[in-house]
């Protein structure tokens, strides 16, 4: 479905992603796991053509990303984006404009699961609100994937169950939804596929049951042992 071929991206000096190959299939849930500063959001970006890799790149059903792809693609940044004069209820008609998948119905089904008002205006919105308003109008769109760059950042401890299942709740079987975050206690048990990046490489990709069948470890076990100061020989870096 979506596969990322060989994508290097440098920044100056600084080596952002570092060939990292992938494939991503419809029916998983992803987690994207690092801390910051390991690449994910580049990756991210590079998916839906916002950045242009300086070697390799995405492919989305075989064509390369861009205009096309974004139809089906659903990006959530941790950026805002929205302009400051918009109330909540301009920002489902911004995003009914320009996405055909989009459903009003779902956004405001959402806005209500996330406690958000229509006539709210976007510049009082409190960070966590923003992120909440964010998951919305994303997950409103019927899109193939889903892409949510730290989607739980700002949200307290109390509303990130909430959010979690409404985001699971809206992404259908025949689609693949990626969450990039580095709170992987609260993404374990909602997703079926964890991808460890570190400094700009993919270091290990795969099954979570299969992590704690075969290797006896939890997704938690093994983020603290990529992301601590050594590196056991049995993670093996993937080039």
């Amino acid at each position: 479905m979506l596969d990322c071929n060989e994508i290097t991206k440098a920044y100056g000096k600084k080596l952002a992603v570092d060939h990292v190959s992938m494939k991503l299939e419809p029916g998983h849930i992803y987690a994207m796991l690092g801390p910051n500063g390991s690449g994910k959001t580049t990756l991210m970006k590079m998916a839906v053509g916002l950045v242009k890799p300086n070697s390799g790149g995405f492919t989305y059903q075989g064509a390369p990303v861009g205009k096309e792809s974004r139809r089906e693609i659903a990006y959530m940044s941790t950026e805002p984006y929205f302009y400051s004069w918009m109330s909540v209820s301009d920002v489902g008609k911004y995003y009914r404009d320009f996405f055909a998948d989009f459903s009003m119905e779902r956004y405001l089904y959402l806005l209500n699961r996330m406690e958000l008002s229509p006539d709210m205006k976007t510049k009082s919105l409190s960070s966590g609100m923003m992120a909440k308003l964010k998951i919305a109008v994303t997950m409103a769109r019927k899109a193939k994937v889903y892409l949510l760059d730290e989607p739980l950042n700002g949200i307290d401890l109390l509303a990130r169950d909430v959010i979690i299942q409404s985001v699971i709740e809206e992404c259908t079987p025949d689609a693949a939804l990626v969450i990039s975050s580095h709170l992987v206690d609260e993404l374990e048990r909602v997703v079926d596929t964890a991808i460890f990046i570190k400094d700009g490489r993919l270091v290990l990709m795969g099954d979570i049951e299969e992590f704690r069948t075969q290797r006896g470890k939890s997704v938690v076990d093994l983020y603290r042992e990529i992301y601590g100061h050594t590196v056991p020989d049995s993670i093996k870096a993937i080039s």
